[in-house]
């Protein structure tokens, strides 16, 4: 499973939502959410960003290239 994925799951249940919840804030459907956090599909770069400000994270750490701290990683 690639880390846009892992993050995004382990981002939402930190926030205490759930696919529907987050679905419904980016107005989206949960089956999107499911799609994302099982990597059978990526959203769009506009989507990413209303995740981002949803779940108060950065691109770069849902997309890998940071880790925690913002420390920036290679992939």
């Amino acid at each position: 499973m690639d880390i846009f994925a892992v993050r995004l799951r382990e981002t939402r249940k930190e926030m205490k939502l759930t696919q529907k919840e987050l679905a419904v804030a980016v107005n989206t459907t949960d089956d999107s959410i499911f799609s994302w956090e099982n990597g059978r599909s990526q959203p769009s770069i506009e989507m990413i960003r209303l995740l981002c400000k949803t779940l108060e994270v950065t691109s770069d750490y849902l997309l890998g290239l940071e880790d925690e701290t913002g420390s920036k990683t290679i992939p």
